[in-house]
C-alpha cells in the first residue's frame, strides 16, 4: 500500500474523523498555538487553522509531509503551519503550544516508540493547562469462538497436503499476534479493560494488567479479540471494537494454544502483558480456565518472544559483553555516516564509497543511491 493509499485511508476513516473533529473544536480557540504529531495528511493541522489557531506546527518524519504542504498551499493555510520533517524527540519548538493532537497509534497503542514521542512532546512542549488530544485509550480484550480465524493460521500446518511433521511452525504460528475481525456475536464473555492509557499522566511505555472474564453461553474459545477504545477529550471519543467495520485501524487476535470448550460461567484468567523491548514490542498473555471457578479446564502461558525463531546470532548480539564485528555493509555505513558529519559532499561520499566498497557498490550510481538513502534517513 502506497502512502497515498494510507492517507486515504485515514482521512475518509469517519469513525475516528468526525470524533477528532468534535474534540479539536472544543479545544481550539483563536490564538491557540498547536502541535500536530502523526497527522501525515495535515488533516488536524488544516481544521485547527479553520478553527482559528494562530501558529500550527506539524512534526512528520516521512514523504507524507510533502503531501502535507500541498494540501495547506491548496487551502491558504501554508503561512500559519510550520512543516517540521523529523522525529518529534529531535525536534525543539519556539514556543509552548495550547494544543498537542496526536494520531500515533498503529493498529493498536502500543507500536514501535510512538508512545515515547507523545510522552516527550507532552513533557517538553504543552503549556501549562494545556490540551492533550486523545485524552487515554482502554485497552480491551474478550474470549472469543472463532474457528475461521484460528484455523487460518494454523490449519496449514496441522493439515500439511505433505504429511509432514510441523509441529515447530505451529508453535511459532501460536504465539504470534494476528490480525483478522470478529462479529459481535462470537463474543463469549463481556470486554474487560486490561490496561488504561492515561496521556497527560504516563510515564512509562509498557502496559500490564490482570482480569477475569466469566463466559456467558456455551461455546468453544479459540482466543482473545483486542481493541482499545479512545477518549479524545472528557465526552468524546469512538470504540474500534467488533461490529465497527469502517476504520482504520487493525483487529488484533491472540490465539490459544488449542480450542476449548466453554460452558456458561466459566471463568477466564488472564494475565496481559505488552514490553517494549529495542523497536518493538513482546505480547505475553498468560491464561487460565475454571470450571465456574473450581477446578482447571486449561491453561496456557503465551508470549511473541517465543513466536521468533532465535539464532545464536541474534542471541549473541544482545549480550552486553559482545563485540562486534561489523560486516562489509555495515562498514560502508558507517563510512557513509562519518563522512557526513565531517561534511562531505553526497557526490564525494559516493565516490569513494564505490572505490573502497566494489563488492558491494559495483557502480557509482548504486553507491549514490546508498547514501542518498542514509541521507533520508539521518539528514
Amino acid at each position: 500500500m502506497n502512502n497515498f493509499d494510507t492517507i486515504g485511508r485515514m482521512m475518509a476513516d469517519r469513525l475516528c474523523t468526525e470524533p477528532y473533529e468534535k474534540a479539536l473544536r472544543q479545544s481550539i480557540h483563536p490564538g491557540s498555538a498547536v502541535l500536530d504529531i502523526g497527522s501525515c495528511a495535515a488533516g488536524h493541522a488544516l481544521l485547527a487553522c479553520q478553527l482559528g489557531a494562530r501558529r500550527v506546527y506539524l512534526i512528520e518524519p516521512g514523504d507524507g509531509i510533502e503531501m502535507a504542504r500541498a494540501f495547506a498551499r491548496d487551502n491558504g493555510f501554508e503561512n500559519r503551519i510550520e512543516f517540521i520533517r523529523a522525529v518529534s524527540t529531535e525536534v525543539a519548538l519556539p514556543e509552548p503550544v495550547d494544543v498537542i493532537v496526536s494520531e500515533l497509534r498503529g493498529a493498536v497503542p502500543l507500536v514501535d516508540g510512538r508512545l515515547r514521542s507523545l510522552i516527550d512532546a507532552r513533557d517538553r512542549f504543552l503549556a501549562p493547562g494545556g490540551v492533550l488530544i486523545p485524552l487515554r485509550d482502554d485497552l480491551r480484550v474478550a474470549v472469543v469462538d472463532a474457528p475461521d480465524l484460528h484455523g487460518r493460521f494454523v490449519d496449514a500446518w496441522d493439515h500439511n497436503p505433505l504429511a509432514l511433521d510441523m509441529t515447530t511452525a505451529r508453535e511459532l504460528v501460536l504465539n504470534a499476534v494476528h490480525w483478522g475481525a470478529v462479529a459481535p456475536d462470537q463474543l463469549l464473555t463481556d470486554a474487560a479493560v486490561w490496561a488504561t492509557l492515561d496521556y497527560p499522566s504516563l510515564k512509562e511505555e509498557n502496559a500490564r494488567g490482570h482480569v477475569t472474564l466469566t463466559v456467558a453461553r456455551s461455546g468453544v474459545g479459540h482466543g482473545l479479540a483486542h481493541w482499545f477504545d479512545a477518549t479524545l477529550v472528557e465526552g468524546i471519543g469512538f470504540s474500534v471494537g467488533p461490529g465497527q467495520t469502517d476504520h482504520a485501524y487493525g483487529r488484533p487476535f491472540l490465539p490459544w494454544s488449542h480450542p476449548v470448550a466453554l460452558a456458561a460461567g466459566d471463568e477466564v484468567h488472564l494475565e496481559l502483558r505488552a514490553d517494549r523491548i529495542g523497536n518493538d514490542y513482546v505480547w505475553t498473555w498468560r491464561t487460565r480456565v475454571t470450571d465456574q471457578g473450581q477446578s482447571t479446564k486449561a491453561e496456557f502461558e503465551q508470549s511473541t518472544f517465543s513466536s521468533w525463531p532465535l539464532s545464536r546470532r541474534w542471541l549473541r548480539n544482545r549480550r552486553s559483553d559482545h563485540v562486534v564485528e561489523l560486516t562489509p555493509t555495515g562498514r560502508a555505513d558507517c563510512l557513509i555516516l562519518q563522512s557526513m558529519a565531517a561534511g562531505v559532499t553526497l557526490g564525494a561520499i559516493a565516490e569513494d564509497l564505490a572505490t573502497r566498497f566494489p563488492t558491494q557498490f559495483e557502480t557509482g550510481n548504486r553507491a549514490f543511491a546508498r547514501v542518498s538513502e542514509l541521507a533520508d534517513k539521518y539528514a
